[in-house]
């Protein structure tokens, strides 16, 4: 004999899914997240959308929803990571600190930044693979970037006047500098440390890095007689 028809149980399922409205924001979030941790680790040709997915615990229906495909969900994590980086950038407020603090913060913050996101030096690694052609499709890179050199010539403009740093400064090879200094230490902590026998990762050996970057863009600034 058959079971009575229940409506409770014949409703449950309706109101497990109301439970669960899709937040898209957040699914949106969860599968970058992943993807830059992928893509990171694999490369480009490696990454696997299912394996994204499966990361992000969302269906990978929604990852193509949301991304189109696996190249342009690569653009989408490379513009993410490159945003993540200039927001940091701007909220130093640099202006309101004499050039020598301004310069100091930016330096620190460049260094830890690369120190708190291991992924992100991979990232650029894998772009550099790619020879910058995902990079060079999307459209809004140049102007994250235009900001930041701006800033950094205003900077040294401002110690110039000051009598403080040296008029011949390239803004963007300065930059470069900055960012060498952290992204080959971090990029290459492993086989370094096991080159010089020394635990770079230490708290100690950091600490030290870190002041030995600022030390060396400061001092490479500073006027010298005759200048």
């Amino acid at each position: 004999m058959s079971e009575p028809f229940s409506p409770a149980v014949a409703s449950k399922p309706k109101a497990e899914t109301s439970k669960r409205p899709r937040n898209s924001a957040k699914t949106k979030a969860s599968i970058l997240a992943a993807a830059r941790v992928e893509f990171a680790d694999r490369g480009f040709e490696g990454a696997r959308v299912d394996a994204i997915a499966e990361r992000a615990g969302a269906n990978k229906r929604l990852l193509y929803h949301y991304f189109g495909n696996k190249e342009e969900l690569y653009q989408a994590v490379l513009l993410d990571a490159y945003q993540e980086i200039r927001r940091g950038e701007r909220a130093l407020s640099l202006d309101q600190y004499d050039p020598v603090q301004a310069m100091d913060r930016l330096v620190r913050f460049t260094f830890r930044h690369f120190l708190a996101n291991p992924w992100f030096p991979r990232l650029l690694g894998t772009e550099n693979i790619e020879n910058a052609r995902f990079l060079k499709t999307l459209p809004d890179i140049k102007a994250l970037h235009s900001p930041l050199v701006g800033q950094i010539a205003a900077l040294l403009e401002r110690g110039a006047d000051n009598g403080i740093f040296r008029r011949d400064v390239d803004p963007v090879q300065l930059y470069i500098s900055v960012a060498a200094l952290g992204f080959f230490y971090v990029s290459n902590t492993a086989t370094l440390s096991v080159i010089f026998e020394r635990d770079l990762t230490s708290v100690g050996m950091v600490q030290e890095r870190e002041a030995h970057a600022v030390q060396m863009v400061l001092d490479f600034l500073k006027t010298k007689p005759g200048m």
